[in-house]
């Protein structure tokens, strides 16, 4: 890789802070006096920023929408996909499911149902999705998308949402100090979680109900070489190792 000087600013979804960052060190030291800035959050949330004005050299995104609705408009190139990911529930020490049991579970109006914020964070828009796909398939009774829609709790994913006291995962920590007994979340959140907090519990959602998650990015026009350089690496490169190392599928 050729020297390279200066910085580049990567916005970039909450659940990619740990591959992202492994993948960035080891990216800055085969480009000398390259450095990256990093912005992590909800996905929709970035979009917004960066639509208002904020610079960013590369997008990187838990959905391809928000990348995409960038586009020529705002002076990025077209999306790519460069990782997958899947749903689970995080449930809470001493609530009994089992894949089996997880739609039942959700159902329950004694189960607390936790989600991300639809429109601000792309695991808000797949959790909703997955409520209308157990109904369309027949895993759940007609309705129940309405239902679990109307139950679900928003903690996270939204400006001014408080964020549950402590250090670490957040959806660990939400379901660990009781704000949510079931959260529905990421798969690489979960592992992240269940290994911080002791007593959750991680169920599968199988691949016949399950809603993929594609993860697409995007890089600014007028970007610095070196931006370009890093999402072929992302996309297929070196940094598919780090994402693999985290738990992502594979684009």
């Amino acid at each position: 890789m050729q020297p390279a000087a200066g910085a580049i600013t990567v916005f970039a979804a909450g659940s990619l802070r740990a591959p992202f960052t492994q993948a960035a060190r080891a990216f800055e030291a085969e480009a000398p006096g390259l450095r990256i800035d990093f912005v992590f959050g909800a996905s929709g949330l970035l979009r917004e920023r960066i639509a208002g004005g904020e610079r960013a050299d590369l997008f990187a995104s838990a959905n391809l929408a928000h990348p995409q609705a960038l586009g020529d408009a705002h002076g990025y190139g077209p999306t790519r996909v460069f990782a997958r990911n899947a749903l689970c529930a995080l449930v809470r020490r001493g609530l009994a499911v089992t894949p089996e049991t997880l739609v039942q579970a959700m159902l329950d109006p004694a189960v607390r149902l936790g989600t991300s914020t639809p429109g601000s964070d792309p695991s808000g828009d797949y959790a909703f999705a997955f409520f209308e796909h157990l109904e369309r398939c027949g895993a759940a009774p007609p309705g129940a998308a309405a239902a679990l829609a109307a139950k679900a709790l928003c903690l996270t994913g939204a400006p001014g949402v408080p964020k549950p006291p402590g250090s670490g995962n957040v959806y660990g920590r939400l379901v660990a100090s009781g704000a949510a007994d079931v959260f529905l979340t990421y798969r690489t959140n979960a592992g992240i979680a269940t290994a911080e907090q002791p007593g959750l519990q991680w169920v599968e959602i199988g691949p016949h109900l399950n809603v993929g998650a594609a993860y697409g990015l995007t890089v600014r026009g007028d970007a610095p070489p070196a931006a370009q350089r890093l999402a072929d690496a992302l996309c297929g490169g070196a940094g598919q190792a780090a994402l693999h190392d985290a738990g992502f599928l594979p684009p």
